[in-house]
Order: structure tokens, then sequence, then C-alpha cells
């Protein structure tokens, strides 16, 4: 069963548009970088609801298995980007999910 790896992402005020098109292509290419990544999107907050808290970017990766994203994580191609990710960010969410079929 597919496993979801989520992250919601409120990048700092000072991060150009440019930068985070950089980061975006960067985030994108792991997929092509990491076996155990199978697939790559990522969308903006089009809510009307007012409820992202901040948040306005969300970047969803597919894995086979949990173990699939504990390898990604540890892979130091995913590594290597999360050191120059993650500095770019006022705030960070990530949740991993099995989605049901139902």
């Amino acid at each position: 069963m597919a496993v979801k790896h989520l992250l919601l992402a409120k990048f700092k005020e000072d991060v150009t548009e440019e930068k985070i098109q950089e980061l975006i292509k960067g985030y994108a290419n792991l997929v092509s970088l990491v076996p155990t990544m199978k697939a790559f999107h990522w969308g903006t907050d089009v809510s009307i609801e007012n409820l992202h808290q901040g948040f306005t970017h969300v970047f969803e990766s597919t894995f086979d298995s949990t173990e699939g994203i504990a390898e990604y994580v540890a892979h130091p191609a995913h590594v290597q980007f999360a050191d120059i990710f993650l500095p770019s960010l006022d705030k960070v969410l990530v949740i991993d999910y099995s989605p049901t079929s139902t």
C-alpha cells in the first residue's frame, strides 16, 4: 500500500519567489535521485476557508512503504537538499499517512 509524505510549508518573508521556485525544482528533482520516492506533486493554498495557519505550499511525495520514507529521509540527496530547504522556512509540518480506499 502506498504511503504519502506531506510537507506543509510557510517560507520566510525574505525568501524571494525566484528562490522558492529554485527550491521547488530541487525538491522535485529528488524523485530522480532517491529510488524509494515514486512520485512528487506540489501546490499552493487555494482554500477559501482561511484556516491555513500561514502555510502557503504543500509538497506530496509517494512511497511504497514507511521503510521507503525512512530510506528517503536518510538518503544523502535528501539530507543535502534539506540543509538548503529547511532554513528557508518559517514554519513546517510533516505528516505521513496511508490513503484509504473508501
